[in-house]
């Protein structure tokens, strides 16, 4: 069934939905007829010359240089031109159609001023595979992201480029291949497609969708961690988290508790601290805590995927021109400067559960850096190291980019919010992050092979699978292949999968 776009209920689950696994989209009727009575009411102010904004005059420092009737034809295709000035790599094919979906979903708001051909046209390009080449780099998060939605723009005249069926083509190519006709930009229609925050905000649901399933991730690790080192399990009780209020902390204990579900070590049968230290007993207030930080940017990045970003923005049933700067990118990168924080603050936790199960001094009698051979083999010491240079590139990373803001435009886009920096930094911190965890998990796994007791449903299920891709280190080999393999493990979700098949849900999917 496809999914309905009408500027309202788009989800991040259902952008995911639609970016990563190719889910047909629609345009609601309704949103269709508030786009054509919107562009209506843009060509009669026209036809008034009345002044408007990037419709009929220059925009940034030239905003207040008056088109002619001539220029106003013209304007838009030097304006997507101008705005093509990215560099780098190309995005990932998933980020870009999270953006069209959002921008296509701005526009069925019925208050940017564009043809409707143009935003069929891009909902044509999503349904039939044609995927604009986007540059990386290039945004500074205002006016919205400008350089790279304007390489999505180019397809709308017929050029840049596009993947299609596997293939980079000339956009024109690509469009022809496919069956799509090229609608070309009249007044207003480029700046329209090009105005707003939808590339950074694309990429930060995307990256909320994988953070949640990460952080679910952690938990399993962490119960697995707790069993091998014969965690006292009263600081997991829901109750004391209950008394404290925060709602991720709960969730935490919650789903640490179904994992060590019928484990001895819940029964009495083993001998345990009457409290252990922080990395372990806190560990539902730090993750639970990330969990809070991203319900909070969930919550602003779902506003600003049902929002109307753009400038100016048009209201027919006032005969209103409005403009201002709900483009700005702000709202969003603030709140994803903290969700990558959140990610770091826990990788540094589950390093520091690592940490005491290789170290011999605090993991209650596991053979040291989890070897029988310590002296000739040294176990997993080195792959601690390889969890710390990851959490330390983590930790640069960590630093907000929605405060290096600098200014644009002859000082006319004086403050801008590097929301692009945050979302392209948050994509390293979590490709670390499924490094680290890979890690712990490879080394709660083999800690568990040398107890002899019974574990939770949950950690044996998860102990099951790491095994199927990773074997018991018996004596040294090389590790990368090790660590490879578990990062990719973890990225897959494939662990997640199978416990929650075994233990229910862990907490709620984006």
């Amino acid at each position: 069934m496809s999914i309905i776009l009408d500027g309202s209920g788009l989800t991040i689950d259902k952008l995911v939905r639609i970016a990563r696994h190719g889910e047909k989209v629609e345009l609601h009727p309704d949103a269709l007829l508030r786009i054509k009575k919107c562009r209506a009411m843009l060509e009669e102010k026209l036809q008034a010359r009345e002044i408007m904004y990037g419709v009929n005059t220059g925009i940034g420092e030239f905003s207040e240089v008056v088109l002619t009737d001539e220029q106003v034809q013209q304007f838009q295709r030097y304006l997507i031109y101008n705005h093509a000035a990215g560099i780098g790599d190309p995005a990932p094919i998933e980020h870009v159609r999270g953006a069209m979906a959002g921008r296509i979903n701005v526009h069925a708001h019925g208050n940017s001023g564009c043809r409707p051909e143009i935003t069929l046209t891009l909902l044509e390009m999503l349904n039939k595979g044609v995927t604009p080449v986007v540059c990386q780099k290039g945004s500074v998060g205002a006016s919205g992201d400008l350089a790279p939605m304007s390489q999505i723009a180019l397809l709308l005249m017929g050029e840049g480029e596009a993947f299609y069926q596997g293939q980079r083509l000339p956009g024109k190519a690509a469009l022809d291949r496919a069956g799509i006709p090229i609608p070309y930009l009249q007044a207003r229609d480029g700046l329209a497609t090009i105005n707003g925050s939808n590339l950074l905000t694309a990429m930060s649901a995307i990256h909320l969708w994988d953070m949640n399933r990460w952080l679910k991730q952690a938990e399993i690790a962490c119960a697995m961690s707790l069993e091998a080192l014969f965690a006292n399990m009263k600081p997991y009780n829901a109750l004391l988290h209950e008394l404290r209020g925060f709602p991720g902390a709960v969730r935490s204990a919650k789903a640490i508790m179904k994992c060590i579900e019928s484990s001895d070590l819940v029964t009495g049968k083993l001998k345990t601290k009457v409290q252990d230290a922080y990395s372990m007993r806190s560990s539902p207030q730090v993750i639970g805590a990330a969990h809070d930080a991203l319900a909070f940017a969930r919550a602003q990045v779902e506003i600003e995927l049902n929002g109307v970003g753009d400038n100016p923005i048009f209201i027919p049933e006032k005969k209103l021109t409005l403009t201002g700067a709900n483009f700005q990118g702000s709202p969003v990168s603030l709140p994803m400067d903290m969700a990558g924080i959140a990610i770091t603050m826990v990788c540094v936790l589950a390093e520091r559960r690592l940490n005491r199960l290789t170290n011999p001094a605090l993991s209650v009698g596991l053979p040291p850096f989890l070897t029988k051979g310590a002296s000739m083999f040294s176990g997993m010491m080195l792959s601690q190291y390889t969890a710390d240079t990851l959490i330390v590139e983590q930790r640069m990373l960590s630093a907000p980019a929605s405060i290096g803001s600098i200014p644009a435009a002859a000082d006319q886009e004086d403050f801008v919010s590097m929301g692009m920096n945050t979302a392209l930094k948050n994509g390293q911190i979590i490709e670390n992050a499924y490094g680290v965890l890979g890690i712990e998990l490879m080394a709660a796994a083999q800690a568990l092979d040398f107890r002899d007791f019974t574990p939770g449903k949950g950690v044996s299920t998860a102990k099951s699978v790491i095994r199927k891709h990773v074997a018991h280190l018996d004596e040294d080999r090389p590790m990368y292949p090790d660590h490879n393999i578990m990062q990719a493990l973890v990225k897959s979700g494939q662990i997640l999968v199978e416990v929650e098949r075994v233990v229910g849900s862990l907490g709620k999917d984006y």
